[in-house]
């Protein structure tokens, strides 16, 4: 399904000063998975994630593009950031490119998410990403308990926004 018809825009684009948003096309698959691994290594530089960006091309394509609303962000025709955010408000990605960390790129994707979802979000995130977790309480999300997550085997915190 396009993510143009699950969020209910057509192709104009969220303007915002130094970037602007919309919904995902596949032609974005290929950036968004680069920056998806660059703001990964970034963030635990000790994993080898340029060998998960296989398993992660296969489950973006089967799992994220055919079930979620994904918004991307631009910033002069370059892929800064997106949010994939499902029919049940299951936000699995919330990605931002490390040098727009700290700026309002992060709360501008979330706010479009929760635009998405505007009755409740859940999310994982990973125990050791306090600055994630910081990000995410800032951003009115509250713990919901513990997991495991399946695939990497990490403590997660299960958070959880509610409109």
């Amino acid at each position: 399904m396009d993510a143009r018809i699950k969020s209910g825009h057509d192709d104009v684009a969220f303007m915002s000063a130094s970037f602007h948003l919309r919904p995902y096309r596949t032609e974005d698959e290929d950036a968004a998975i680069a920056l998806w691994q660059r703001t990964w290594q970034q963030t635990y530089p000790s994993i080898d994630f340029a060998a998960r960006v296989p398993w992660w091309r296969e489950r973006w394509r089967n799992e994220l593009v055919p079930n979620a609303a994904i918004i991307v962000a631009e910033q002069a025709d370059t892929l800064i950031g997106f949010v994939t955010i499902d029919l049940k408000g299951y936000l699995d990605q919330l990605v931002v490119s490390p040098t727009h960390w700290g700026s309002e790129l992060g709360n501008a994707l979330l706010d479009e998410a929760k635009r998405l979802s505007p009755d409740r979000i859940t999310l994982l995130v990973n125990t050791d990403n306090a600055r994630a977790i910081r990000f995410y309480e800032r951003n009115g999300f509250a713990p919901a308990g513990g997991d495991v997550n399946p695939t990497s085997g990490r403590p997660v915190l299960r958070m959880e926004w509610k409109g």
